[in-house]
């Protein structure tokens, strides 16, 4: 069965050329700043879009997304469901990894084995396979259980190492970002993409070069260098754009949005995004590592949680915080994400005086205090949002101990689940609803399950139905079965969703580019006058 494309994700697509005709004969390099840098270069160490999305340029997976936000080849040129339960893959000859080794079979085999290896965080998209069977040198089986109708789309972040070079190197396992692990893989990169990386020094410069062997040869770029740079402070990445010290930013503050439009030769790129920006609690442990509550953990109870809820005042964090650039949510997924129930997206009401009640009832009449883990170098505001957040739990008796921190110490921290409250952004790789189901609302477990659902929420009912929708094939049912999930997941306040915000990039008018909903940054795509 032929891969369905859904119709939504071609209308989320933002495609914004700036610049029309064919690339000049004369090379450029690309000079990009982002607030943050990538943690590791090793593609199966940290699910997170900056890492992933730069990676892209040198990594590639058996499919990717094109421009329209549809499934394109890349290592692979075609596949199907030859029975139920198997999906044949074949791939792309010709192409080799950066270093000259061919790219076989027998790589897509090892970086299946090494993506659901201990220290791995994409297990989830390949939880649901059971074997990689070799049929020759160039196509693989992939079984599974039951049927997947959307294994395709979960290929689009798992990217493919060379077996030889990660032996040679001793990187057979991913690094373990938990554990501050570390390996060759961390600091070089083999790929089979577009660019190779020349040199790196993290935190400061990572400079990526063509490469000269790629193997589409139709690519559009001019670009024979990307010169990228972390610039945490947000008024010197402005600075360094206005200044001409860079070509193009990411993200712009919303504050200089306008400043940045009037400067000449310079515009903000705006577009929808979809990743959802959300709060998660501990709702496992029996005492909560960092809460003035002794011998007893408040998140397990739902008026607890629900209280939380309506304690934030979501409209004031998009017009105070936000300045407009957030559609508020109530759900973990935003529109145009497959099987979205557009009809459950309402929040629950503020309510200050009602959340105090509901503390009260639930045995805290005088609040308590509890620590809070937030990001302060990944999305456009985060920090501002959890400072916000945690003003408006101090009006209802709840003292938040905020620690915003660089995403360095932060997702060490988050991902082992030393955390008793959080904010997360989650983008699903898939655009399908089963994504978030199966990463952020499942329990955790076996195959990548619920592996960033990292207060640990459990419901039963959920599991069975994300686990029944990964294989129904009858699109209806399904989406009535992501209906239901997400309609448990709601009633339990399992998490606490906040908005989707706008993408905001700073870019030379010269550069022409196409922006997604995905916010990936694809080089390949981009020519310089």
């Amino acid at each position: 069965m032929k891969l369905r494309a859904y119709a939504a994700r071609s209308a989320l697509a933002l495609v914004t050329s700036l610049a029309i005709g064919l690339a000049p004969a004369q090379a450029r390099t690309l000079r990009l700043a982002d607030q943050g840098d990538m943690l590791s270069l090793d593609p199966h160490s940290l699910n997170e879009t900056l890492q992933l999305t730069m990676l892209a340029n040198v990594y590639e997976g058996l499919v990717g997304y094109g421009k329209d936000m549809k499934l394109i080849p890349l290592l692979a040129t075609d596949w199907k469901q030859t029975s139920p339960t198997v999906w044949r893959f074949n791939l792309r000859k010709g192409v080799t990894f950066h270093d000259g080794t061919p790219f076989t079979a027998a790589d897509v085999i090892f970086s299946y084995e090494r993506a659901k290896a201990d220290g791995s965080d994409m297990k989830a998209y390949v939880g649901s396979i059971q074997e990689v069977r070799q049929i020759d040198d160039h196509a693989v089986d992939f079984i599974t259980a039951t049927p997947n109708p959307i294994l395709p789309n979960l290929f689009v972040r798992w990217y493919i190492m060379s077996r030889k070079w990660c032996i040679d190197n001793r990187a057979e396992r991913p690094v373990d970002k938990r554990k501050g692990l570390e390996n060759t893989a961390s600091f070089k990169a083999n790929g089979t993409g577009p660019f190779r990386i020349k040199s790196r020094n993290p935190d400061t410069l990572t400079v990526f070069v063509r490469n000269a062997n790629y193997w589409d040869k139709k690519i559009e770029t001019n670009i024979d260098e990307i010169d990228f740079r972390p610039i945490a402070n947000p008024a010197t990445r402005v600075a360094a754009l206005i200044s001409g010290e860079i070509d193009m930013m990411e993200p712009v503050p919303l504050q200089d949005i306008a400043r940045v439009n009037a400067a000449p030769g310079l515009q903000v790129l705006q577009g929808p995004e979809l990743r959802t920006i959300f709060l998660g609690m501990d709702q496992k442990r029996d005492e909560l590592l960092y809460s003035s509550v002794k011998g007893k953990n408040p998140f397990k109870d739902k008026r607890v949680r629900q209280a939380f809820y309506q304690a934030i005042d979501i409209e004031a964090i998009k017009t105070s915080v936000m300045r407009g650039a957030a559609t508020p949510t109530g759900l973990m997924e935003a529109p145009g994400v497959a099987g979205f129930p557009a009809d459950l997206n309402k929040r629950l009401p503020y309510d200050p005086e009602g959340a105090k009640k509901l503390l009260t009832e639930a045995g805290y009449p005088n609040g308590f205090e509890v620590g809070m883990n937030c990001p302060n170098d990944r999305y456009v505001n985060d920090a501002a949002i959890c400072q916000a957040v945690a003003a408006m739990l101090a009006r209802i008796g709840v003292k938040v101990n905020l620690t915003a921190e660089s995403k360095a110490t932060y997702f060490p921290k988050i991902l082992s689940r030393n955390t008793s409250f959080y904010l997360l952004g989650w983008t699903p790789s898939t655009v399908d609803s089963h994504d978030p189901l199966y990463n952020l609302m499942a329990t955790p477990g076996p195959g990548g399950q619920g592996q960033f659902n990292l207060g640990s929420y459990s419901n039963p009912k959920l599991d069975e139905l994300t686990t029944k929708i990964q294989s129904e094939t009858d699109q209806a049912k399904r989406n009535a079965m992501i209906h239901e999930a997400m309609k448990i997941h709601q009633d339990d306040v399992g998490h606490i969703p906040l908005h989707q915000q706008a993408l905001a990039w700073g870019v030379k008018k010269d550069l022409s580019l196409v922006q997604l909903p995905s916010n990936d940054i694809v080089v390949k795509w981009m020519v310089m006058k």
